[in-house]
């Protein structure tokens, strides 16, 4: 049964849920970011527009929130290749840069924190990971480059630290200069403890083939460094490039799982959890999903990591899982129904 969650204003490009799915944050080709809550907190009734306000000039092409351990905050990437950053605030604790709320009487304001941007790349993608103490974000860059950085204080939101910048590859003697990269996919490790590994994956769009596919990358605690520890690509598709990256929810497996997604489809790998003497994680293609027509856009796992949602360039998504004897099949297909 078909249920209406939001109306969204013409001119809408992109737009994110939060942790729970009780807020709707979504940006739109004439720099706007919006903010959707529910009447109340017992209310089945459609979200509506509480917060709208410019973040930029020029289009908004990706929302992302914050984790909620660190408030009700959103970054957007905007088309000129920045990244802004807001936060949600009592009305009368900052009013600096505050954005005032479309419905009369709220208390809750929308407060600018920070921006992050290149002089010589534009910001393709964003995701937030680490701990509920300590919370770290990774930039891809369209110089094929990725910068993490790291919150100094849980209680504000501007006080971002430099941790690391390297390039998308292997080697770490290989330096590329005047790469196009035209999109990126990062995805952090999900969180399930406080004392497991800060790990992420990236993958490339690019015209350099060693950047492209996926890298694992591991925080190496005792040396304060990032390393790559695994390579999410057959020797003959090194070069291919990516659309997209997800990392599943584990829950008791003796593997991690990970989602690629490239011209050929939905490839779907094993990743050990020990390394070898070299420090590499054993990586195992176990499946090529295909059904789409047309580029994969996006992926994002449930919550137990056993089904793994698709859409693309078709305008379907695609709902997928694995049997027991650990063959993936499509399970459902949403379409669009006007």
């Amino acid at each position: 049964m078909e249920k209406k969650v939001a109306t969204l204003e013409r001119g809408t490009v992109c737009s994110a849920w939060n942790y729970n799915g009780q807020r709707l944050a979504s940006g739109s080709i004439n720099g706007t970011l919006s903010i959707f809550d529910p009447p109340d907190s017992a209310s089945s009734s459609p979200l509506s527009c509480s917060s709208s306000f410019q973040v930029n000039e020029v289009s908004v092409v990706k929302v992302v929130w914050v984790p909620p351990e660190f408030g009700d905050a959103v970054a957007c990437i905007s088309a000129d290749g920045t990244l802004s950053l807001w936060e949600e605030v009592t009305e009368g604790n900052d009013s600096q840069h505050l954005t005032p709320s479309l419905s009369a009487g709220q208390s809750l304001q929308w407060k600018f924190c920070t921006k992050f941007q290149s002089k010589t790349a534009g910001v393709l993608d964003i995701q937030f990971g680490g701990s509920s103490n300590c919370l770290k974000l990774v930039i891809a860059f369209s110089d094929g480059y990725a910068k993490v950085y790291e919150l100094l204080s849980p209680l504000e939101l501007n006080t971002w630290q430099l941790q690391a910048e390297f390039q998308n590859v292997i080697d770490p003697v290989s330096k590329f200069t005047k790469v196009s990269c035209s999109s990126a996919s990062v995805s952090w490790i999900p969180q399930r403890g406080e004392t497991q590994q800060f790990s992420f994956v990236l993958g490339l769009n690019s015209d350099i083939a060693e950047l492209n596919s996926p890298k694992v990358w591991e925080f190496d605690q005792l040396h304060q460094r990032w390393l790559p520890v695994a390579e999410l690509a057959l020797a003959e598709d090194s070069g291919e490039p990516v659309h997209a990256v997800a990392w599943a929810p584990n829950i008791g497996r003796p593997y991690e799982v990970i989602s690629v997604a490239t011209q050929k489809g939905i490839a779907m790998w094993h990743v050990g959890l020990n390394p070898d003497v070299n420090g590499r994680l054993s990586v195992e293609n176990v499946a090529l999903l295909s059904g789409h027509q047309g580029e994969v856009w996006q992926m994002e796992w449930d919550m137990s990591g056993m089904t793994l949602a698709s859409t693309g360039s078709d305008g379907v998504v695609r709902l997928w899982q694995s049997n027991l004897n650990g063959v993936w099949h499509e399970q459902a297909i949403l379409e669009p129904t006007s």
